[in-house]
């Protein structure tokens, strides 16, 4: 009858190396110093890959109290940028020797709250959530967090927490400001979810950029829509198919604005001869479009390692100050 070999140990370290079994669980907990492992550590590491040893998280979690486990809330994984802001996070996690537990529910308040609720339950040592509602302080307050460490991202939802965003009112302005710059005043803007800082605060730094040319929009030149093609599509027809149509377009996600591509092209126009327009994000698609898209390049990835590592000075103890990383403006051929 097959037995299940038995795991190695520290203590068989320990003693194929001659060092005291203390020594042999701290080499193997820490990283490896500035000047280097030492001939006796690298000799335990040595021996611990040899004999195929893994640490015991389990065992480790009961005596620290702690899980070395991370909880992530994110909604809208399928998205490119979201699933980029994520890859941050796993990367930055598991340099720094923890793991992720995900969920990425629905894009509504009862969803994420069961999200949460789950994470909890696991114990996890620290909270990301990427996509709280405007205001997020009411919903936060509403849930049984208690002392856990939580960081929000993407999103600051003006939820008085500490954030990792990109600098979104900046990008907002950057765009109104090159549309301007290019010689453009009949403009118009494409918001998004009114749940979302993100689409927000860069209407409003593109609503800086018109008021400091002495521009107002009215009404009819600011249209909703959702993060998705259709809703790009939905609010490209209610802008452009009219004989007073704008003549560049402001689109808060790269998503949207691919929406107006098709919406412009359907109708006959030209990109950028008839119509201008600028997106958000840089997203890979964007510069491989038939007419490169002018866009606001925000760093995802950036946004997601940032956060796991203010996440882990507050689980350290540590009192973090919010970050806003700065955004750029990529000109392409769409302007």
């Amino acid at each position: 009858m097959h037995r299940p070999t038995r795991a190695p140990t520290l203590k068989e370290i320990a003693e194929r190396t001659g060092v005291h079994i203390s020594t042999v669980s701290r080499v193997l907990r820490q990283e490896e110093p500035a000047d280097g492992w030492t001939p006796s550590a690298r000799r335990v590491r040595e021996v611990a890959a040899e004999i195929g040893y893994q640490p015991n998280l389990w065992a480790a979690s009961l005596r620290t109290r702690k899980t070395t486990t991370l909880g992530v809330v994110m909604p809208r994984l399928t998205d490119g940028v979201v699933a980029t802001t994520y890859q941050g996070i796993e990367e930055a996690a598991t340099h720094a020797g923890y793991s992720v537990l995900l969920s990425s529910p629905p894009d509504d308040l009862d969803a994420q709250r069961r999200a949460v609720e789950l994470l909890l339950g696991r114990q996890v040592d620290g909270l990301l959530l990427s996509s709280l509602h405007i205001p997020g302080g009411p919903f936060l307050d509403s849930l049984p967090i208690g002392p856990l460490p939580i960081l929000t991202l993407t999103r600051h939802a003006d939820a008085g927490l500490p954030f990792v965003v990109g600098d979104d009112r900046l990008g907002g302005y950057l765009a109104g400001r090159h549309l301007l710059d290019r010689g453009y005043s009949d403009l118009a803007v494409i918001n998004g979810p009114e749940h979302a800082t993100t689409a927000r605060d860069r209407m409003l730094g593109f609503f800086d950029a018109l008021t400091e040319a002495g521009i107002t929009l009215p009404p009819h030149r600011i249209a909703g829509s959702t993060f998705e093609v259709a809703g790009g599509v939905a609010a490209g027809r209610e802008l452009l198919d009219r004989p007073d149509r704008p003549r560049a377009v402001f689109a808060v996600t790269d998503t949207i604005a691919i929406g107006v591509l098709g919406v412009a092209r359907d109708l006959g126009l030209t990109v950028p001869d008839d119509l201008a327009l600028v997106g958000y994000n840089d997203i890979p698609v964007a510069a491989q479009l038939p007419v490169p898209l002018t866009t606001v390049r925000s760093p995802a990835q950036r946004i997601g390692a940032t956060a796991v590592g203010k996440l882990l000075e507050i689980i350290g103890g540590q009192d973090v100050e919010s970050a806003r990383l700065p955004v750029e403006l990529v000109a392409r051929k769409t302007s």
